[in-house]
């Protein structure tokens, strides 16, 4: 009998959440309007909308109703597709509904019955294409010949591969030193330690650049069954395509190789040069190592100087969709290595369990 992975399923409550934190970002100015919190449900269709914003709700809450409909699929049953999709019609529902009931409270924020329709047409059309080919995640699909030969069997596996996706959405964040992530300033409003100075950045985002390429490779050996120059060269060059894409859209005038600069190309050089000497060490010393560089390289993310080139470039944008999705590119960014070293502890107790 065929059964389906558990990463549709870890995938499916990621996006939710991630979904929640986007709505409801920056979760300030909570105030009880007087408006009866259903009311947006009776409110006339909108008189004018923006194209966008429709497309955008409606392919925003696809990934989640395709999740969902490859994790409840698992039997290839084709009797169950109408009781899937209807499934994942509610469970779409229940999530907008959610999110525009809290909107209320939101004084940045206003709930729609549009946003809410969208929602629910995106989580269906998503359903729908997760019963034709979710099944790439099922036992025998083309995922799980994939995971079974490269990614350790278990929850921990599926975690690890999480982890990584985690990390490309971390490179969509233009205001860091390349790789640089852990920066809790941002979260919490704090001052830079240090003042700047061009020669103290750029040393600074020499190391930085250096310790985190050489952490992000020891991490992704551990979530592999075996060390691979293949796979590490996928996810530095999509992480780099990505932090590309994040210069160009975010920095005025657009400049994809912002992140090209000298310091960060000579620590990704480093990075490298040491990835392979450590390469050669034993198992046990790479997992010691992967820890030690992501905490060497947070310190040294919350230490360095803010620069005022970047600052002055970042396209700030008050309203709308790239709004929100930026607040979760930055609270990812704040939180990855953190995640990490949860992994990295998670790991080490369930392998001396074993």
């Amino acid at each position: 009998m065929a059964h389906s992975s558990r990463l549709p399923r870890y995938l499916c409550i990621a996006y939710a959440l991630l979904t929640l934190y986007v709505c409801l970002h920056p979760f300030k100015g909570w105030v009880d309007s007087g408006v009866h919190p259903l009311g947006f449900l009776l409110l006339p269709w909108p008189k004018y909308n923006l194209w966008l914003d429709v497309l955008l709700n409606v392919l925003g809450f696809m990934p989640f109703g395709f999740m969902f409909a490859a994790a409840l699929d698992e039997r290839r049953r084709v009797g169950r597709a109408g009781r899937i999709v209807l499934l994942a019609m509610l469970a779409s529902g229940l999530l907008s509904f959610s999110v525009e009931l809290l909107q209320n409270f939101l004084p940045t924020r206003v709930a729609s019955n549009l946003d809410l329709a969208t929602n629910l047409l995106g989580g269906v059309l998503g359903a729908l294409a997760g019963l034709r080919w979710g099944r790439v995640f099922h036992e025998g699909g083309r995922v799980q010949r994939w995971r079974a030969r490269h990614i350790p069997a278990g929850h921990i596996g599926e975690v690890g591969i999480l982890l990584i996706a985690l990390w490309w959405l971390t490179q969509l964040e233009p205001t860091t030193t390349l790789f640089g992530n852990g920066d809790l300033r941002v979260l919490f409003d704090l001052p830079a330690p240090l003042a700047f100075s061009a020669r103290r950045y750029m040393l600074l985002e020499t190391a930085i650049a250096a310790c985190s390429t050489l952490a992000l490779g020891l991490l992704l050996m551990r979530c592999l069954r075996e060390s691979s120059i293949g796979m590490l060269a996928v996810v530095l060059t999509l992480g780099l395509a990505l932090r590309s894409l994040a210069d160009y859209v975010f920095l005025v005038p657009a400049d994809p190789l912002h992140w090209a600069s000298v310091g960060g190309l000579r620590g990704l050089a480093l990075g490298l040069v040491l990835l392979a000497v450590v390469s050669r060490l034993p198992r046990w010393s790479q997992h010691s190592l992967a820890s030690l560089t992501l905490l060497v390289s947070t310190v040294l993310v919350n230490l360095a100087p803010d620069n005022p080139y970047v600052d002055a470039s970042v396209r700030t944008i008050q309203e709308g969709h790239f709004l929100n999705f930026y607040g979760l590119t930055q609270l990812s960014a704040a939180l990855w290595p953190f995640f990490a070293l949860a992994y990295l502890s998670a790991q080490a107790a369930v392998t001396r369990r074993y």
